[in-house]
């Protein structure tokens, strides 16, 4: 669990005990509810990473809802649109490997992340990340429920592909832009797990240094080195 959760799953916890001495009891069971809920909220699996060098893994638990043909700051590509329902692990990850470049988070509106406008309405957080491949951008989304953006990242950071970069809590979208290169390998509908789940290849150039680390490294290297947290 991420340490957002004790923040806010034990203050109904504590009020949990005071109501179960005062013998309130209805309200003591919803406190313990509500206590349950938030710290399964806030729960974070650990993930296998895929090795394949030209992987571009999910950074979010959820479902594609938007696969879309889409210009990024006047270059061709492709945008990969990720709801994450109330019951999704909201842990956000790095698609790849890389460092990042660019971290914008712009103020906006609360829409209901299902919304094909809450991708460019909606509070947000842009993270432009430069890989071996070249550079992809993803973005974290508030909805009409989560209320804030958290990256526990900043500008310069090195990150390894999968690597938990921050969260968006209570419901969400995460949206992903590749360059039209990169070969799209999920479809509408799919179910996706943030680091684990690859939604599109993109290939290394050959003789890249990334291209040599992955294949001197082991899967349970990748693994240690993934889990690694800030």
């Amino acid at each position: 669990m991420v340490k957002e959760g004790y923040y806010f799953g034990l203050p109904p916890l504590v009020l949990t005990g005071v109501a179960f001495l005062a013998h309130w009891i209805v309200a003591a069971i919803l406190l313990l509810c509500l206590a349950a809920f938030v710290f399964y909220f806030f729960r974070d699996p650990e993930r296998v990473i895929p090795s394949d060098p030209g992987a571009v893994v999910s950074p979010a638990d959820g479902r594609i809802v938007v696969v879309i043909d889409e210009e990024y700051a006047g270059r061709p590509g492709k945008r990969i649109s990720i709801f994450l329902a109330i019951w999704n692990v909201h842990v956000n990850r790095s698609p790849a490997a890389g460092t990042i470049l660019t971290m914008d988070y712009r103020p906006g509106k609360f829409l209901a992340a299902m919304m094909a406008r809450a991708s460019t309405e909606n509070e947000q957080n842009v993270i432009s990340l430069s890989t071996a491949s070249g550079e992809m951008v993803f973005k974290q989304i508030a909805g009409l429920i989560a209320r804030r953006v958290v990256c526990w990242k900043k500008v310069g950071d090195r990150v390894q592909r999968g690597e938990r970069i921050g969260l968006v809590r209570f419901g969400s979208r995460v949206d992903l832009w590749v360059p039209r290169d990169a070969e799209i390998l999920v479809a509408l509908g799919d179910n996706v797990k943030g680091g684990s789940s690859v939604l599109a290849r993109w290939a290394v150039p050959a003789g890249s240094s990334v291209a040599r680390e992955a294949d001197a490294t082991t899967p349970a290297e990748n693994l240690a080195t993934s889990f690694k947290r800030l």
